[in-house]
């Protein structure tokens, strides 16, 4: 099907064709081991949540795969077969082998070409950087939903709203005082308490969201810009693709937005840091052997009861 996205909307804030010669244009660049590493970090914890579930999936699902970020930490015993799925076939030509049986397919993860109730397992790692609440992301869990058997269970990971919330800053009080407005340079984050709401209405159950930061320090902002340019951002092929970006700053806004980063955030040593937060997610699909929660009323205990726990024990060992 024709990419999802492809004109500007009040529902659709992205450039989605761009958003693809991004990733296939990152997937061609030199050394990528030097701008994968955090993506690599999160495969690699989000295939720990995999190991946490004590059951062997005979097929699972990678979507938005990119180079294999999580396959690369997975073992054969864990998942017997994996498909990896992503909307630029360089990245999966570029693919990093792993020892499970491995079926690459170029797709937009819009329209996951499989059958309902195919997976027993689906992953995502860092996927939807560039997606905020909308419609795009809530397509894109349905879909994953839809694809899942039942008691299959979906764990994802993407970019939270705190995330380079110390560079969007400075850059935004930069343009106000120099140009006299501001238009953004990131792409927006979802916020965590849209996560809960989203999986939920998808059919999701069991759900647990889970966040953390990654900090990295840098000399300075033009330092940071560098990097996210050549690593963490074009060469993950995540950067802005709102159709509202603006396609240069002028030189004189990136001086005082350097200004701005060190005096509101650098540290001591004269590094700034850049964060990123991670939003981890988990949520099963419907299965009548899951565990059901007990009916309301049905309690023996108060949770007021609670607070007296700590003083029966002090008199249980007396």
């Amino acid at each position: 099907p024709p990419l999802a996205g492809a004109s500007p909307g009040a529902l659709n804030p992205f450039d989605r064709r761009l958003k693809r010669k991004q990733k296939n244009w990152a997937a061609l660049q030199a050394e990528p081991a030097k701008c994968d590493y955090l993506r690599e970090e999160v495969g690699g914890r989000i295939a720990d949540r995999v190991f946490d579930i004590t059951r062997t999936f005979p097929l699972a699902l990678d979507v938005g795969s990119g180079r294999g970020y999580i396959a690369q930490h997975l073992t054969k015993e864990t998942v017997e077969k994996l498909i990896q799925v992503d909307i630029a076939e360089n990245a999966l030509k570029n693919a990093i082998e792993s020892e499970i049986p491995t079926i690459r397919v170029v797709a937009d993860e819009e329209f996951l070409p499989f059958k309902a109730d195919t997976f027993d397992l689906v992953v995502s790692s860092l996927r939807y950087v560039f997606i905020s609440f909308n419609r795009a992301l809530c397509v894109c869990v349905l879909q994953i939903h839809q694809v899942l058997k039942p008691d299959g269970v979906f764990i994802g990971a993407m970019f939270g709203g705190d995330t380079l919330y110390e560079l969007r800053c400075s850059l935004q009080l930069a343009e106000l005082e120099r140009e006299g407005g501001f238009s953004p340079h990131v792409s927006p984050f979802t916020a965590v308490a849209d996560l809960g709401h989203l999986l939920s209405r998808a059919g999701f159950n069991t759900l647990t969201v889970d966040t953390d930061e990654i900090q990295v320090n840098y000399p300075g902002l033009f330092e940071v810009m560098e990097d996210l340019q050549g690593k963490y951002i074009l060469c993950m092929g995540e950067s802005n693709c709102s159709w509202n970006r603006k396609p240069l700053l002028h030189r004189e806004t990136m001086l005082a937005a350097a200004a701005i980063y060190q005096e509101m955030y650098g540290n001591s040593n004269g590094s700034v840091p850049a964060t990123f937060q991670i939003y981890y997610m988990i949520g099963w699909k419907y299965h009548e052997s899951q565990t059901k929660p007990a009916q309301r009323g049905s309690a023996t205990v108060s949770f007021g009861d609670l607070a007296k726990i700590e003083g029966l024990l002090k008199r249980g060992k007396k």
